[in-house]
């Protein structure tokens, strides 16, 4: 015989850790946010010193323009380098979720595996096609769930590489179009 109180407590405790777990990682995320963005907020405004000194200083329309041509593009690779820090942030915390997820979504299953398998052994007579079409079910949907989560690991993976591609050659293009103007 099995123990429903333990069942539930062993359920909770199980809900309340994953809970907390989420929260550290969205609070370690956002924490993570919020410092890339004050440091980038802070060399924007050094970068934008160094520009008005740089364009206050210059005599020449020809100098000023190479300079703020190089300014520009030194503000561009910094806001292609920060965009990346935000990428792998999310994709970091969106990382650790899913892998929370899967955890416990498989032992929930294996739990509701061993109450079903506890409540066959009590069951009476003839309730087996039942149970069996039970155990079935929840063995097709944790297979369609497993290869959801293969199929989305690939999306992901693929978004990844993609977008590290689209960041790196928006940033060659604009360097190239820089030096043309400049």
């Amino acid at each position: 015989m099995f123990s429903t109180n333990d069942q539930f407590s062993k359920a909770s405790l199980s809900g309340f850790e994953a809970a907390l777990r989420v929260a550290q990682i969205s609070l370690d995320s956002a924490e993570r946010l919020v410092k890339l963005n004050l440091e980038a907020s802070k060399q924007t405004l050094e970068e934008n010193v160094k520009i008005a000194k740089a364009l206050a200083e210059s005599s020449d329309p020809q100098q000023a323009l190479s300079q703020l041509n190089k300014l520009t593009t030194q503000s561009i690779d910094t806001a292609v380098a920060n965009s990346r820090n935000v990428y792998e942030i999310v994709s970091s915390a969106q990382t650790e979720l899913s892998k929370l997820a899967e955890d416990n979504l498989g032992n929930f299953n294996k739990g509701l595996i061993t109450a079903l398998e506890g409540a066959a052994k009590n069951a009476p007579a003839g309730s087996d096609a039942a149970l069996n079409a039970v155990k079935t079910s929840l063995a097709a949907a944790a297979a369609a769930v497993n290869s959801f989560s293969k199929a989305a690991q690939q999306v992901a993976e693929f978004t990844d590489s993609s977008v590290k591609a689209a960041t790196s050659a928006t940033a060659d293009a604009v360097k190239a179009a820089t030096k043309r103007v400049g």
